[in-house]
């Protein structure tokens, strides 16, 4: 039956293009328009492998040349000419081969007064033109002529022929060549006026696709150079901008508005950022490196400007494709175990890092009146000192204590009871109003006082009678540099008298320990500052806050604002408030602008320009001996007024995406807040989006044909008090002292007989700062052998975090880990009998004390060195591997090693591990699968976490080894060590949109009624509470991993069981 249809189509098309006889003709031509007319477009696709385009071309051809064309004939077979050719790939090749284009332009030609003849040409000219290579035969031909004849000024007449017309220069204008004409014959003018003739006059948006296709044109012309001068010298900037601000929110003129956005934005002169260079304002000698060369200034000419198109996007595509040819495809480097990359005897060195297994804990021996008043001489010297009893911490306000009413320490409850087992009935803060102030709902009384006005005043006037600069306040000096007005003696006794008026205990850290820690850690800059946040104190405000809901947009209104300035100046200001290039401060006390301040430990603010009254537009430093990673930033600001707006554009980021397009906020903290009892990092802003920008980095830099993009992230703020002292960084910070005063205070909050906490020196780093090892296990019961052997053969658990400086949330997580760790919890408990922990908190030490992003003080991925790292470039990798090594050497291979990262286009918490099988899998290799053996436990934690923590997800994980990442700390240890579970555990910087932490919005009737529509999206974002939580929900699932394996003791089950009778359920739950 089949091959009947066939012959008979075929016979169809045959006496098509054979037939002299006029009636066959039609009726062939009626049938085949009747079968083309209905079902899918497999018949067209069918018609097509058939012969079809050929014959219906060479029909065309003969019609055309009789002397007389029969248009009868001509017009049906245009239509399925039209149709056909949208399906035909090779249509346009087909055409030129069979001459058509010269005859359907010469009917065209002389069908110009003729309506419908011409449309029908106008049709099968579309279709031709869809091919690059025909559209240019096509303008040589004259086509482009022809069309301009046909397209005229607004009309009511022949609207349906215009538009063709127009549809056809849009597709005949993706050819270069045909630009180029274009330009030189002054077609950029014409069509300029054009459209505004017909935007002018269409002011019942009836002929909305002829505006469009015209604005087509000019965006084609604008892919090349000479179009978007042509188009800049036309005044085209002023006329697509004036014609779009009378009709931004209508929204039957959406794709004329689209159009008109990416033209401007094509059209916008590229330029380099406003820097002296490309490189760090900071530079630090690497040992053994030859002298660096002078850094290469910026100039128009170090970047091509490309003719990339641009698309107007409010919101840019947030899945990321994988790239599956990255994914490592040979066994022999999946599987082979490398030898040692160093000699074996040097791995005895890190027999002094595991005192565990050698210390005879003599002072176990009972001694008489031992262990009677341990609480009281432990706890005495360290009152300021206290442990969380809750997820949240504790913290306590200057009313609270002057009033002698503490606030009441909630109950300590175990681990088990958080876990996922339900929604979360934490308590959400929602985002959807433009200009609402942070605090308002996410603090406002959660601590035991409100934002009074009278305690505001009572603070203000404590500044003026003590003569305290607020300044000095939020960034104490911390060494010998002092300015002439204030002395190291006076520093000390105005910080001190601080903190007994306006005293604030915070769970585990300590302002005094803080300061002193400060003086030790060493910076390329000489800092002599701290940043207020960091000295003071963090307490997690009461109220988990949401994702932002955004009005749809908002990004089209900024980049509008942008545009603006190029051709609307006259409210431009362009001064430079503060800049880390200049060798003198550019602060003007006297002025009303903001001022800017980021010298301080992980501060990263580069350059500050007021480029309006309230808009100022900001400059990330890059990498320490680098001209890259620009994404995290951390700086003060001051000089404010209450509720007023401020608009903040970050102009040199470099990443294409980012969560802050999806309901991410930056965090801010407010000094005045913190001395009102309210020391807390919030989420902060509104109408914020995250979109390229007209800068380019030079082609020098990057090597490439053309300069990289740039990203402009913009976000407005209206501060909560006037002249206050803020903090904004693009993550929660944590800074390198706070770790080393963290691990002090843990050390001195342990009973140091239940819990083994030492805390040494792994390594001193590139700018001599020491990267801390700590080790946390139970202590023995006693001295005897029997309880020696036991801790001596627990096995060990390996954790580390903060490679990366930028990803502070990694030790916010630890933080949670580690607190949990020497936690009187039960779980913790269990934990510290059964495992001994090797943690490195922070591998990348420097970089985090200089506000890096990505990289160490030699400008390189430290994550990108674990194959041969040097002792002496990257010591903090070359030791950590070395402690992995030894404890292979000894038998005592790590049961779990996880590297916590914090990733920036995700949300959620999700681990990455190793699996040779799905890799294969997922590259589809060659290689049979059936016969490698695999142990298959590395699935395992990832799935008991996903049971066990609010923020985890498994669906986000993945096993997969890309040849990229073979020198991560993952792989490495996954193939080097024989770790099976491997893991990077990443959290997102923005939130969670599952499990417990799931919130969906319920837009109020007002927002509902509003014209513009907002992005509604689903999730919590993350508070530091929920990133610690996720740490110690880490260490649990550890413990349920020990249980679900065959090698479990007796005893540990024993104790799991009581501890199950204890929490009803839980455990339960997550052991089937």
């Amino acid at each position: 039956m089949a091959e009947q249809e066939a012959s008979g189509l075929q016979v169809l098309l045959r006496t098509l293009q054979s037939s002299s006889d006029r009636e066959s003709t039609l009726t062939i031509l009626q049938v085949l328009g009747d079968l083309l007319s209905v079902g899918t477009d497999r018949r067209i696709c069918y018609v097509i492998s058939k012969g079809g385009s050929e014959a219906l071309l060479q029909t065309l051809v003969d019609t055309a040349r009789t002397a007389f064309p029969d248009y009868d004939i001509l017009l049906p077979l245009f239509r399925l000419l039209a149709k056909v050719g949208l399906r035909d790939k090779k249509f346009g090749q087909k055409a030129l081969e069979f001459e058509a284009l010269d005859v359907t332009l010469i009917l065209a030609r002389k069908n110009l007064s003729h309506s419908q003849n011409l449309l029908h040409c106008l049709w099968a000219l579309r279709v031709f033109a869809f091919s690059v290579t025909t559209g240019a035969m096509l303008g040589i031909n004259g086509a482009m002529e022809l069309l301009l004849k046909v397209i005229t000024p607004y009309t009511q007449k022949r609207t349906r022929v215009i538009r063709a017309a127009t549809e056809v220069l849009a597709a005949l204008l993706k050819s270069k060549s045909n630009s180029r004409r274009a330009v030189n014959r002054g077609y950029v003018a014409i069509l300029l006026r054009l459209h505004q003739d017909w935007h002018s006059h269409d002011t019942t948006n009836s002929y909305v696709l002829i505006r469009r296709a015209l604005l087509l044109c000019l965006r084609h012309i604008a892919n090349l150079r000479s179009g978007r001068e042509a188009f800049r010298a036309a005044q085209g900037m002023e006329i697509l901008f004036s014609t779009a601000q009378n009709c931004l929110d209508d929204k039957s003129l959406e794709p004329v508005i689209s159009l008109v956005l990416q033209i401007l934005r094509q059209c916008y002169p590229k330029s380099p950022l406003p820097l002296v260079t490309a490189s760090s304002a900071y530079s630090f000698p690497v040992p053994g490196s030859t002298a660096s060369e002078p850094p290469h200034v910026l100039t128009e000419e170090d970047f091509e400007d490309d003719g990339e198109e641009e698309e107007d996007k409010d919101s840019d595509s947030e899945d990321v494709k994988k790239e599956d040819d990255d994914l490592e495809t040979d066994v022999n480097k999946l599987s082979s175990k490398p030898g040692l990359d160093r000699p074996e005897e040097e791995l005895m060195q890190y027999e002094a890092m595991c005192l565990e297994l050698s210390c005879s804990f003599e002072e176990l021996e009972s001694k008489p009146g031992d262990g009677l008043n341990f609480d009281k001489t432990q706890y005495a010297s360290h009152h300021h000192i206290l442990t969380a009893a809750s997820p949240k911490g504790l913290c306590l306000n200057k009313d609270q204590i002057s009033s002698g009413q503490e606030r009441e320490v909630p109950v300590q409850t175990s681990l088990l009871s958080r876990v996922k087992m339900g929604r979360s009935n934490i308590h959400l803060t929602s985002k959807k109003g433009p200009g609402m102030n942070p605090y308002r709902n996410a603090q406002s009384n959660g601590l035991g006082i409100g934002s009074s006005g009278s305690e505001i005043s009572d603070i203000q006037e404590s500044f003026k009678e003590d003569a305290w600069d607020i300044d000095v306040i939020s960034c104490p000096r911390i060494s010998a540099s002092f300015s002439s007005s204030t002395r190291p003696r006076e520093t000390a006794e105005l910080i001190d008298k601080l903190l007994q008026t306006h005293p604030t205990h915070i769970a585990f850290h300590d302002p005094y320990l803080y300061m002193a820690k400060a003086r030790r850690t060493r910076s390329v800059s000489d800092f002599t500052m701290t940043a207020f946040p960091d000295f003071w104190g963090h307490c997690p405000p009461p109220s988990a806050q949401s994702m932002l809901e955004r009005k749809c947009g908002v990004q089209r209104i900024k980049i509008f604002e942008d545009v603006r300035r190029l051709i609307q100046p006259s409210d431009i200001i362009n001064k430079v408030v503060f800049s880390l290039d200049e060798p003198w401060p550019l602060q003007d006390t006297t002025s009303d602008c903001l001022r800017f301040f980021s010298k301080f430990e992980s501060g990263n603010l580069r350059k500050a320009i007021q480029v309006r009254e309230l808009e100022y537009d900001l400059l990330i430093n890059a990498d320490v001996n680098s001209t890259q990673h620009q994404q995290w930033f951390y700086f003060k600001v001051s000089g404010m007024r209450e509720a007023v707006p401020y608009r903040f554009n970050i102009i040199n980021c470099e990443k294409a995406n980012s969560q802050f397009n999806y309901g991410m906020q930056p965090t801010l903290y407010s000094v005045k807040e913190a001395l009102l009892g309210r020391p807390a990092w919030v989420r902060t802003g509104y109408e914020i989006c995250y979109y390229k920008n007209h800068y380019r980095q030079s082609a020098a830099i990057t090597g490439a044909e053309s300069g990289k993009c740039y990203y402009t992230l913009t976000f407005a703020v209206t501060f909560p008090h006037a002249e206050d002292v803020c903090y904004l960084a693009y993550h929660y910070p944590y800074t390198y002292t706070a770790l080393m005063t963290h691990l002090d205070v843990l050390e001195k909050s342990v009973n140091p007989k239940q819990v083994y906490f030492r805390q040494e020196v792994l390594c001193q780093t590139l700018g001599g700062n020491s990267c801390p090892l700590v080790t946390i296990t139970a202590m023995p019961e006693s001295n005897s052998a029997g309880h020696l052997e036991q801790l001596r053969q627990r096995p060990y658990q390996v954790i580390t975090a903060r490679v990366h400086p930028g990803e502070s949330n990694a030790s916010w997580v630890m933080k949670g880990t580690l607190e949990f760790l020497v936690s009187s919890d039960p779980v913790a408990r269990l934990l510290r009998e059964n495992f001994i922990f090797k943690i490195i908190p922070m591998l990348n030490p420097d970089g985090v004390i200089n506000g890096n992003h990505r990289c160490s003080l030699r400008g390189g991925d430290l994550n990108r060195q674990w194959l041969s790292p040097s002792a002496h470039l990257q010591p903090t990798i070359y030791h950590a591997k070395g402690l992995l090594h030894y404890l292979g050497s000894i038998g005592r291979r790590p049961m779990v090693f996880c590297d916590f990262h914090g990733h920036s286009q995700k949300r959620n918490v999700f681990l990455y591990g190793c699996s040779i099988k799905e890799t294969l899998w997922q590259a589809e290799s060659a290689v049979g699968t059936s016969n490698l053996l695999e142990d298959v436990s590395y699935r395992t934690l990832p799935k008991i976490l996903d049971k066990l923590a609010p923020a985890f997800t498994l669906s986000s994980c993945s096993f997969l080894v890309e040849k990229s990442r073979a020198s991560t700390a993952r792989v490495v240890v996954w193939r080097e060590m024989g770790v099976s579970r491997s893991y990077t555990m990443e959290s997102s910087y923005c939130g969670c949109n599952q499990g417990p932490y799931q919130h969906t919005y319920w837009l109020s009737e007002m927002t509902v009624k509003e014209a513009c529509p907002v992005d509604s999206f689903q999730g919590l974002q993350f508070g530091t509470s929920e990133l610690e939580e996720m740490g110690s929900m880490f260490c649990l699932g550890l413990l349920i991993l020990e249980l679900k394996s065959v090698s479990c003791s007796h005893q540990l089950l024993t104790c799991a069981a009581a501890l199950l009778n204890a929490e009803e359920s839980s455990l339960d739950h997550h052991l089937q």
